[in-house]
């Protein structure tokens, strides 16, 4: 009596294998790997068949790999269609003013240059201090004490003495009174996005900001 295991030759003839479609640079696919499974067991040794075991490792190995395939093209879909997403929302910011980190700003004569400091722990008086392109200092702002966060701030391009400022590019710097200590904080700057520019190779979008230059889309703390 043959074991329930067994596949006599007999009933080989009557399997039929799919022959799949042959194409270049493609890894073991469905079809390739269900030939060349049936293809053991029809070569196998009738008086020592396939165990069981065996047969359900393969199999398994089969769930396996189709699953893997299935994900990747799945994790390859998604990825397509964030990057598709979030370059759609960068175009619609061309116009707009966002807040970024940095400390250099453009001043045009005769406006504002405004943005946040985001302070890491209360202070007892907090001080920006601006900065003209040769390094000078311009202007000294004292703002007393804040809480921690985001605090706003806006300097209207004027000079110590009251006198209005060239156009041009100036650097703000910001530091907190902690413990008797001036600890220095990041700067947050308000600038107007001029376009966008598109990574070919899948990437962030990058933003090219009036008087400040290119950041990546992700460094956007408001789009106001």
């Amino acid at each position: 009596m043959a074991d329930s295991n067994t596949i006599l030759p007999a009933e080989l003839q009557h399997l039929t294998l799919k022959q799949p479609e042959k194409k270049e640079n493609e890894g073991l696919g469905q079809d390739a790997f269900l030939e060349l499974m049936l293809t053991q067991i029809q070569h196998q040794d009738p008086l020592n068949p396939m165990e069981s075991s065996d047969f359900l490792s393969q199999m398994a190995q089969f769930g396996t790999v189709n699953g893997i395939t299935e994900l990747n093209s799945s994790f390859a879909t998604l990825s397509g269609s964030l990057q598709s997403n979030q370059a759609l929302q960068a175009s619609t910011m061309v116009g707009n003013t966002v807040l970024v980190p940095s400390s250099k700003a453009a001043l045009v004569s005769g406006t504002e240059i405004s943005g946040a400091i985001e302070l890491n722990s209360s202070t007892s008086n907090l001080v920006i201090n601006i900065s003209d392109a040769s390094g000078q200092s311009v202007r000294q702002v004292d703002f007393g004490s804040h809480t921690s966060g985001l605090t706003k701030f806006s300097w209207d391009g004027l000079d110590n003495n009251g006198n209005a400022l060239p156009t041009g590019q100036y650097t703000i710097e910001a530091a907190a009174l902690v413990n008797g200590e001036p600890v220095a904080q990041s700067v947050l700057i308000n600038a107007k996005v001029d376009s966008v520019t598109l990574n070919k190779t899948g990437g962030e979008p990058l933003l090219n900001l009036n008087g400040i230059g290119t950041v990546s889309i992700n460094e956007i703390r408001e789009i106001m």
